[in-house]
Order: C-alpha cells, then sequence, then structure tokens
C-alpha cells in the first residue's frame, strides 16, 4: 500500500493488522478533494491486492475528531460543476469502501459529522469512544446525504430513527448510538484503540478467505430476499471449501492447535 499519501496516514502495528488515519487534524480531519482521491485509491487497491492486511481500523488524528465531514472552507463558492466533480470522487470512495474485501472497523474518536458519519457508517461496525459525536446535518446547509447516509443509516438504526436524525439534522452522542444499533461499542477515550485492535485481532486469526466471503455474505442480508440471500451464502461458502486454510483449520482443531491460516 502506498505510504505517501498528503491526508492519510497508513500503519501496520502488527502482523495484518493496518490502522488508517484520516490525518488532516488541524481541519478535524474534514475531507478535502485530496483526501477523496486518497480514500478511493486506498480502498481500491485492496479491491486488487489485500496486501496480506487481513482488518482494517479506520480513525481520526488528534483528540477532538473522527472526522469533521466535507470541508466545507474548500467548497465555499463552488460552482455546480466544480461541486459534482468533487462529489463524483466522493461517490467513488463511497463505492471503493463498499466493495472492500478486507473487513474494517471504524473507531471513532470524536465528531463524525456528515460525511464524516457517512465514513464511519461505511465500516462494517463501530467502536465509539464515549466522547464521540455523530451527526447528519446536511439538510442544515440545504443539501442531503450523498456519501451512503440515507442508505446506511436506515440499516443501522431504522427507516423511523434514520428520517428523524436526517430530517432534522441533529447529534447524537455514543450511548444513543449503541442504544440504537449504529454504534456496536462504546469505549473510554483512552481505551478505543486498545479494544478496537483486540476485535482486530480476532479477527486477523480466523481463515482470511473465509471471513471475506462470510463478510461479502453477509453484506446481502438486507439487500436480497431469505432464499436469494441463502443462495448467495450457498456460493460463498463453497469458495473455503476447495482452500488451504480449511484443510488447516480442520486439522489443527483435531491437533488441538492454533491454526496457521495462509489466506490460500
Amino acid at each position: 500500500m502506498n505510504a505517501d499519501y498528503a491526508t492519510l496516514q497508513v500503519d501496520s502495528p502488527e502482523d495484518h493488522i493496518v490502522v488508517l488515519t484520516l490525518n488532516r487534524p488541524s481541519v478535524r480531519n474534514a475531507f478535502n478533494t485530496r483526501m477523496g482521491i486518497e480514500l478511493r485509491d486506498f480502498f481500491s487497491a485492496l479491491y486488487v491486492n489485500h496486501d496480506d492486511a487481513r482488518c482494517i481500523i479506520m480513525t481520526g488524528a488528534g483528540d477532538d475528531a473522527f472526522c469533521a465531514g466535507g470541508d466545507l472552507k474548500q467548497r465555499n463558492e463552488m460552482s455546480n460543476e466544480e461541486w459534482m466533480e468533487q462529489h463524483a470522487i466522493f461517490e467513488q470512495k463511497t463505492l471503493a469502501m463498499m466493495d472492500c474485501p478486507v473487513p474494517i472497523i471504524a473507531a471513532v474518536n470524536g465528531a463524525a459529522y456528515g460525511g464524516g458519519c457517512e465514513l464511519a457508517l461505511g465500516a462494517d461496525f463501530i467502536y465509539a469512544a464515549r466522547s464521540a459525536q455523530f451527526a447528519q446535518p446536511e439538510v442544515k446547509l440545504g443539501i442531503m446525504p450523498g456519501a451512503g447516509g440515507t442508505q446506511q443509516l436506515p440499516r443501522a438504526c431504522g427507516v423511523r430513527r434514520a428520517k428523524e436524525l436526517i430530517l432534522t439534522g441533529r447529534p447524537f452522542d455514543a450511548e444513543e448510538a449503541l442504544e440504537w444499533g449504529i454504534a456496536n461499542r462504546v469505549c473510554e477515550d483512552e481505551s478505543l484503540m486498545d479494544e478496537a485492535l483486540t476485535t482486530a485481532r480476532l479477527i486477523a486469526s480466523n481463515g482470511p478467505i473465509a471471513v471475506q466471503q462470510a463478510k461479502k455474505s453477509a453484506s446481502m442480508a438486507t439487500q436480497l430476499d431469505l432464499k436469494t440471500g441463502y443462495a448467495f451464502e450457498i456460493e460463498a461458502y463453497n469458495r473455503t471449501v476447495p482452500t488451504e486454510d480449511r484443510l488447516e483449520g480442520v486439522r489443527a482443531f483435531n491437533e488441538k492447535r492454533k491454526p496457521e491460516f495462509e489466506g490460500r
């Protein structure tokens, strides 16, 4: 993976685990055109080559914000054409993230507003610091969520709750996010990354092909009827059967040892 990003920091603190940090702390990690391009390229590259990554933790630089959304200073006085050109990049970023085969944990360490909230919702699940705040306030600016918010939020908390949050634009805290099914866990601020890393280790220790296929199948659960979804599941399951990892997993179980998965 390219380590020479201007707006992102990519680290690998342990084997198979990648920490992706949104790195514009001076503007609360708001994303501009450059960050949109770099996020798009980061996730698109993983679609082609996982680089041995088995789990990604996405967080924000600094103590104040995960991501404050789009950089409105850059967007001030944009023409319609310029706005749409920039948003096309954000759309590509959103789609690339949806297609990422590697599990993504959003470690939300502060404000996740607008596009930042959508970025967190685009992860497979969210761990929120107790100080985290979320909002989809786009209607207050005369626009609406455009990076998956109207699709991801209803899937997380139900249509009626999502409509309330999107149509009012009001912020909500980490405990509310947990109660409503938007966040999976609320962590003390100082333990957020440790808890995210603990879960990332569990994911990374499992068979990577199995994890990727299970992620893909589970993502279809809200998009297909039950029998079609089950057919998709079986197709995904069958991809795990001829792998060396399947043989290793069963062998390790019988030998009462930890399996050593190679992703083959």
